[in-house]
């Protein structure tokens, strides 16, 4: 009988691919940094996330964008957060960045 591969468990374990990333990302700081990230940012705006991603490309922050391609699941709806992470020693600058582009008021604490 024919028996197909069981498709990743997202419930219990999270995508594995996605997992992986987020555990490389933590690892070597986004690009080649030791330490951690840490969330400044969590949004359904698209547009918001963009631009930031954009603002920390600028400035050469280390980043990663959570909860990109969640979309795919959700049906492009937009109900996901997305989060915007960075490499903990970056997480002043990268504050600092943010409010001096008036988008201090999306920060989280």
């Amino acid at each position: 009988m024919f028996r197909r591969k069981p498709a990743p468990d997202l419930i219990r374990g999270g995508h594995r691919f996605a997992d992986k990333n987020m555990r490389q990302m933590k690892r070597t700081g986004g690009a080649g940094h030791e330490g951690i990230m840490r969330e400044i940012v969590r949004t359904n705006d698209t547009i918001l996330v963009t631009a930031i991603e954009a603002l920390l490309k600028g400035a050469g922050i280390p980043h990663f964008i959570a909860d990109q391609n969640m979309s795919v699941l959700e049906g492009s709806v937009g109900i996901l957060p997305r989060r915007v992470l960075v490499a903990d020693e970056y997480q002043r600058a990268a504050r600092l960045l943010l409010q001096d582009a008036g988008l201090g008021h999306e920060l989280r604490p």
